[in-house]
């Protein structure tokens, strides 16, 4: 019997309206519900074939972990473990619910240090390294300027319109950067008190790949972990490799994608999250350079070993636009990348092309990041009619058909 795929959706759909549809709001990584139901609870478990399941509501998210080849009590007591993992971790890197987050960014404001834990400050360094790397694409440190933008909320969508530009300039001006913050120890502290934490765009990959960790430390070797859309797999689903199913955001399915081994599987979208007011929408992932939310790219889906490196880089992604995102796939040596522009086009790398098992026709444009600046650009003025065709050094259009749907 062929094993069920197991659904991922970008982040920013809404679990709360729909189980089918796992959401994850990129910059808030955190919607909540009231306490009771942001304390994490455990909503399902189920044994099928060999098969060990639950399903934990926390982050504002239906999180789904799947165990292979686990006497029932042993998944029972990881299940448990997790859960408690989960609460800790929901307490303690909430971005505007009072915790030790808040705890640090209110001292940043008041030019204070903070004790922060051994995972906050993991992330913190991983974030301070992915910033640099991205070219400041990704920026945990523009909380301030998310929550002028109003998206540190659960409720969805904002009504009005956006901050002026005299607001976020003033907030642009001081030039917020992971890399103002000092780390000493346990001890954080920073001289730019405009530095306000938001890791909506890497913590929940940390959680996961924590998540992964701790299930290989009781022995467990065959599980996948999907956070809405963020998921990371290991080992096999029997005698078969795990199967990702890749959803269109309206519903059904574009292809899939079989784990190989250990894979973080990431997707980041920009539709489901947003305010507006008469005049347009604006969506929820904020460029740091502008402080305004990024454009042409609707989601963004990149496969790499560890979750956390693979939240950061689908958020940074997202923010490169079609222009930037090769650039950003090259410096970080990404081979497995795709990208869906606003229009439903796929662009992707040529590992990722090989990886991802469309269910339908579609446009797609294969663009080889280590070819340089200038195919992406010629790729993108110049694609072709139907068939196949080259565009420019390092693109290949094929397929062109009238699929217009936002893909990953």
């Amino acid at each position: 019997m062929r094993n069920s795929p197991v659904s991922i959706k970008p982040r920013g759909e809404n679990w709360g309206q729909r189980i089918q549809s796992p959401a994850v709001n990129l910059t808030p990584f955190y919607f909540l519900l009231p306490v009771l139901l942001a304390c994490l609870v455990l909503v399902a478990a189920c044994q099928r074939d060999g098969e060990h399941g639950a399903e934990l509501y926390v982050f504002g998210t239906l999180v789904e972990i799947k165990l292979w080849g686990v006497a029932a009590q042993d998944a029972s007591h990881a299940f448990a473990e997790i859960q408690q993992m989960f609460q800790a971790m929901h307490r303690d890197w909430h971005a505007w619910e009072p915790g030790r987050l808040t705890d640090i960014n209110r001292a940043f404001a008041e030019g204070r240090s903070a004790t922060a834990d051994a995972d906050i400050v993991e992330v913190i360094r991983r974030s301070q390294s992915l910033e640099t790397a991205t070219g400041g694409r990704f920026n945990p440190a523009i909380g301030a300027l998310i929550r002028l933008w109003g998206f540190h909320t659960s409720d969805y969508p904002i009504e009005g319109p956006p901050p002026s530009q005299a607001q976020i300039s003033a907030l642009l001006d001081l030039h917020p950067s992971t890399a103002d913050i000092r780390i000493e120890g346990l001890e954080v502290s920073t001289g730019n008190p405009a530095v306000q934490l938001d890791l909506g765009g890497i913590a929940k990959g940390y959680a996961v790949d924590l998540t992964i960790a701790r299930l290989r430390a009781m022995g467990i070797n065959n599980a996948i972990v999907n956070a809405g859309g963020d998921l990371r797999a290991m080992g096999t689903h029997g005698d078969r490799p795990w199967r990702v199913a890749v959803r269109k955001p309206g519903g059904g399915n574009v292809g899939s994608i079989q784990v190989h081994g250990d894979e973080a599987i990431f997707t980041s979208g920009n539709y489901e999250r947003f305010r507006q007011d008469q005049a347009r929408r604006y969506p929820h992932i904020i460029d740091p350079a502008t402080g305004w939310p990024a454009k042409d790219v609707a989601s963004a889906t990149v496969i790499t070993a560890e979750g956390i490196l693979a939240d950061g880089v689908a958020t940074a992604l997202v923010v490169a636009g079609l222009d930037g995102w090769p650039e950003v796939a090259r410096a970080l040596k990404l081979k497995q990348v795709a990208v869906v522009d606003e229009n439903g086009t796929v662009y992707m790398t040529p590992a990722m092309e090989q990886r991802l098992e469309f269910t339908g026709d579609f446009k797609r444009v294969i663009v080889d990041p280590g070819a340089g600046p200038g195919s992406r650009d010629r790729g993108q003025s110049k694609v072709p009619g139907p068939g196949t065709g080259v565009t420019g050094t390092g693109v290949r259009v094929k397929c062109q058909s009238n699929y217009s749907g936002t893909l990953l």
